[in-house]
């Protein structure tokens, strides 16, 4: 894809030392407009959308944060820990909005597996479809919260509503 000039000072906002030590690209070495197209033809062949996964990432860090740092459980098989640091991070994007440094860890005891993320991540995801480059230190694979978070697909959450309006 060709890089456009909004793309290249997107990334040059994005690499290491500029609003985070390691950067948002990782070793990724393609252009930012391509990490975007094959994370959202992921996040399509799965059958799933941005919205939806940031949806269920919220989910878990509204419900954590009751936690005060420590794990808690959620059913029906998670424990979700959220912890704060000081400070605050802008969005590369250019999108105003500053946000605040939270982890989130989400560890699925069915699978025996957990992934963490930020609050900027959650941001990302939903306002712009990014999932952080390969080898980046905050880098999250759609099928990997798709599986692990237990992500509705799109039409179950329009079923959802739909059935709440109608009932």
């Amino acid at each position: 894809m060709k890089q456009t000039p909004q793309n290249k000072a997107i990334e040059e906002r994005m690499k290491p030392g500029r609003i985070t030590m390691h950067g948002f690209l990782g070793r990724d070495t393609r252009h930012v407009g391509d990490i975007l197209a094959a994370d959202d033809a992921t996040v399509k062949r799965l059958g799933y959308s941005h919205a939806a996964i940031a949806k269920r990432m919220e989910y878990f860090r509204g419900l954590g944060m009751a936690g005060l740092g420590d794990f808690i459980p959620v059913a029906p098989c998670f424990q979700v820990q959220v912890t704060t640091v000081r400070g605050k991070l802008p969005c590369p994007f250019g999108h105003p909005g500053l946000y605040g440094k939270t982890n989130i860890t989400v560890q699925n005891d069915e699978l025996g597996e957990s992934i963490t993320y930020t609050k900027l991540n959650i941001h990302f995801i939903q306002a712009h479809g990014f999932y952080e480059g390969k080898g980046a230190a905050f880098r999250l694979e759609p099928k990997d919260l798709v599986r692990i978070l237990l992500v509705d697909k799109e039409e179950d959450i329009e079923k959802t509503i739909m059935e709440g309006i109608d009932g």
